[in-house]
């Protein structure tokens, strides 16, 4: 406050203004980062996590679709009534197809961003599928291929079976995870929205409280001023030149009571030369009149004596 003192009353002004918009725009900018962090979380959770979530239930699904398929086509080859061989063929392109769509799904999912907790489990996901295709699926295709039901029932019935919990086990894991990081993306945002929010309320609380404060000061300050400037020109305007002035600060309204003061101190030596004046005349007339009595006396004198000197 010291500080301000010494100020103009502009400056004080400019000031206060200078500090409110900082902190309006500090603010402004604190919002603004956390909606983008917000947004960029957002953003993170829905390409990263709800699509990813979503192809790798396309791939589930498929995965256990092609082995629905085989299963079935082969058992009913082997059953009683056989379908015709050509509805074999057209289930195994059906299953060619899908594998051909899991393909793209995992590229595409690869494409997002992974953790490194995530990267490890698609790699052991990409291994166990792989495993899966090689020593059961691809086999048990190129058996129905051939039409070879008896080979292709003992590749499901072994390693088709023993190949496909490891490939669901992996791809459950990696689902959990998709949720596991939502979750936490979700918990990270509502601690930012906390953090954002406490900090906002405080700014805006100091901020209001620090201006009201400053403002109080400045009214309170220049009210004074201008009063002793008002007290001291209405004992002017009476008369009373006896009034004391205590200047304060050097602002726009302590300049004008320096001057009003030094005015004062003009008028009181103009006074004291106007009235030293007076009394010098006064004195000047009580000679001329002591002197025209003086004057008058001889001149009675005078008169008389020669009167008596005619007589």
């Amino acid at each position: 406050m010291e500080m301000l003192a010494n100020l103009s009353i502009k400056s004080r002004l400019v000031f206060v203004i200078g500090f409110l918009s900082v902190l309006l725009v500090g603010i402004g900018i604190l919002g603004l980062t956390s909606l983008n962090s917000t947004n960029g979380a957002l953003k993170s959770v829905y390409e990263d996590r709800t699509v990813a979530l979503g192809q790798l239930a396309r791939i589930s699904m498929l995965v256990n679709q092609n082995q629905i398929t085989l299963s079935g086509v082969t058992a009913g080859q082997l059953s009683a009534f056989p379908d015709d061989v050509s509805v074999v063929d057209k289930k195994v392109e059906e299953v060619g197809t899908t594998i051909k769509e899991i393909e793209t799904l995992w590229k595409a999912y690869l494409g997002t961003y992974l953790t490194p907790a995530e990267k490890k489990l698609a790699d052991e996901f990409d291994a166990n599928r792989r495993t899966y295709g090689r020593t059961g699926m691809i086999p048990a295709i190129a058996a129905l291929h051939a039409h070879d039901f008896q080979q292709a029932s003992e590749l499901l019935q072994g390693p088709l079976t023993q190949a496909y919990p490891p490939v669901q086990k992996s791809m459950e894991a990696l689902n959990q995870l998709q949720l596991d990081v939502a979750k936490r993306e979700f918990e990270a945002s509502q601690a930012r929205y906390a953090l954002v929010r406490n900090v906002s309320i405080a700014a805006i609380v100091f901020g209001v409280l620090l201006a009201g404060l400053i403002g109080y000061w400045l009214i309170r300050m220049i009210s004074r001023s201008l009063n002793e400037a008002l007290r001291l020109a209405e004992s002017v305007a009476a008369g009373d030149l006896t009034q004391t002035i205590d200047v304060r600060s050097n602002d726009e309204i302590g300049r004008l009571l320096q001057a009003l003061k030094n005015m004062n101190a003009s008028l009181v030596t103009i006074v004291g030369q106007v009235r030293h004046g007076t009394e010098t005349i006064a004195v000047a007339s009580r000679e001329i009149a002591s002197g025209n009595a003086d004057l008058s006396s001889r001149t009675e004198s005078q008169a008389s004596s020669l009167e008596e000197t005619a007589s």
